[in-house]
């Protein structure tokens, strides 16, 4: 019996990856840039997953300054803050939070038609 070693298999846990992703260590904190549509040909975008630690006030100052939209930061129970500008901006803000420097290329989600 000392010529063979006996290895008992560990117990396999097929969604320990996803329990790590949850804990916080190496989490990918995604930035989701919606439309929705209004009535008509109205629509409005939503720009949600901003970090906690940025001023949705002074991102929602520059957005409008520098498409010429109106917008407004919206308090949710779920989703937390979100900002709504008017219009189609999804491309436009995409483009303004990676070159900002808010959030890299690859954390962005563009969702829409």
């Amino acid at each position: 019996m000392s010529d063979l070693d006996v290895q008992v298999p560990t117990a396999y846990d097929p969604f320990a990856e996803a329990n790590a992703e949850d804990s916080g260590a190496g989490a990918k904190e995604y930035v989701h840039v919606r439309i929705q549509q209004r009535n008509g040909r109205k629509s409005l975008t939503t720009v949600q997953g901003l970090k906690k630690e940025f001023s949705y006030n002074k991102i929602l100052k520059d957005l409008k300054k520098e498409f010429c939209c109106n917008g407004t930061v919206v308090q949710d129970p779920e989703l937390g803050q979100v900002i709504q500008l008017q219009g189609d901006q999804r491309k436009n803000a995409a483009t303004f939070l990676i070159q900002a420097g808010i959030v890299k290329k690859e954390h962005i989600k563009i969702h829409g038609f």
